[in-house]
C-alpha cells in the first residue's frame, strides 16, 4: 500500500510539472498575440526597429537576439578554457586533495552569488579598469558584460565537468597507466573522450544560463536598442529589455515584451534539447 501510494504522488507530482510548463506556455503565448497579429511571427522576430513613441511605434526582436547572442557565445568562448581547466584540477590532477576540496568550495561558493552582485563587481571593478586605460568603457558595453557572464557561469560549468571527469572508469586509466602512458597521455585519450558527452552538455546548460542572465547584463550592456556591431559596442539582450520597460509598459508594447520572453524561452528550451541530444549521441560512440 505504502508503495502504491508513494508511486501515485510521483506520477502527480511529474503532472503538475507538466501541466505548471502548459500553463507558462499558454499565458506568453497569449499574451503575444497581439503582437504577432500586428507584425506576424515572422515580421516580429526579423525585424530590427525599438520605437515605442506613439507616433512612430514600431516593434521587433532581432536586435535583442543579436544582443543575447553577442553575449552568450563570448562568454561561453572565454568559459571553455578555465572551466574545463579547474574541471580536470578536481577531476583528475588533485582528486581527492585539500587542494581540490578548497577550490571545489570557492567554486560552491562562487555559484551561489547572486547577478546583481556581479554586476556591481563589473561595474564598478572591470568598468573602472577599462577606463583607466584609456579606453571609453561606455561603449564597451557587450565586452564587459560577457567577462562577467563568463565569471558566473565558470563555476556552473567547472562543477558539472569534474562530475563527469570523476565518474571516468578507473580501470581505463589503469590500463593506459600500464601501458606505459602518461598522466597528460591518459587526460587526452582516456578522460577526455570518455567524459566528452557530458563536458559538452555542461558547457551547452552553461550557455542556456548566459542566455537568461538579467540584472549583471542590464547593468553593463549600455541598454541601447540596436543591433550590436561587435565586442567594442553597447546593445540589449532578451533580458535587460524585459527588465528595463517591462514596469512601464502596455498595450502593444507589453505585449511585444512577453513575446521577447517566448522566444527567449524557446531559445532556451532548444538549448537544454540539443544538449541531451548529444549526451544520448556521444554516449553511443
Amino acid at each position: 500500500m505504502k508503495d502504491k501510494i508513494f508511486r501515485i504522488l510521483l506520477f502527480a507530482a511529474a503532472l503538475a510539472i507538466l501541466f505548471l510548463s502548459a500553463g507558462i506556455i499558454y499565458a506568453l503565448v497569449n499574451r503575444s498575440l497581439e503582437v504577432f497579429g500586428e507584425y506576424g511571427i515572422w515580421g516580429f522576430v526579423a525585424n530590427a526597429e525599438w520605437d515605442p513613441r506613439p507616433v512612430t511605434e514600431e516593434y521587433g526582436a532581432f536586435s535583442f537576439i543579436m544582443g543575447t547572442f553577442y553575449t552568450a557565445f563570448f562568454s561561453l568562448l572565454l568559459c571553455i578554457p578555465f572551466a574545463l581547466s579547474v574541471a580536470l584540477l578536481n577531476g583528475e590532477y588533485f582528486r581527492g586533495s585539500k587542494l581540490s576540496s578548497f577550490v571545489r568550495s570557492i567554486v560552491d561558493l562562487l555559484a551561489g552569488i547572486p547577478s546583481i552582485v556581479y554586476g556591481l563587481w563589473g561595474f564598478y571593478t572591470v568598468r573602472p579598469i577599462i577606463i583607466e586605460m584609456g579606453i571609453n568603457a561606455q561603449g564597451f558595453g557587450i565586452f564587459l558584460s560577457s567577462v562577467v557572464l563568463a565569471i558566473m557561469i565558470i563555476p556552473y560549468a567547472s562543477s558539472l565537468s569534474t562530475e563527469f571527469l570523476s565518474m571516468v572508469p578507473n580501470k581505463l586509466k589503469e590500463g593506459a597507466y600500464s601501458l606505459g602512458a602518461t598522466r597528460l597521455e591518459v587526460v587526452r585519450h582516456i578522460n577526455l573522450p570518455t567524459a566528452a558527452s557530458g563536458i559538452l552538455a555542461s558547457f551547452i546548460l552553461a550557455l542556456g544560463r548566459a542566455l537568461g542572465e538579467t540584472m549583471a547584463v542590464t547593468m553593463l550592456i549600455g541598454n541601447t536598442n540596436k543591433i550590436p556591431q561587435g565586442l567594442r559596442d553597447t546593445g540589449n539582450t532578451m533580458a535587460s529589455v524585459i527588465a528595463n520597460q517591462f514596469g512601464e509598459a502596455d498595450g502593444l508594447k507589453l505585449s511585444a515584451l512577453i513575446a521577447i520572453g517566448l522566444l527567449l524561452f524557446i531559445i532556451t528550451a532548444l538549448i537544454n534539447l540539443v544538449a541531451k541530444m548529444v549526451m544520448k549521441k556521444l554516449a553511443r560512440v
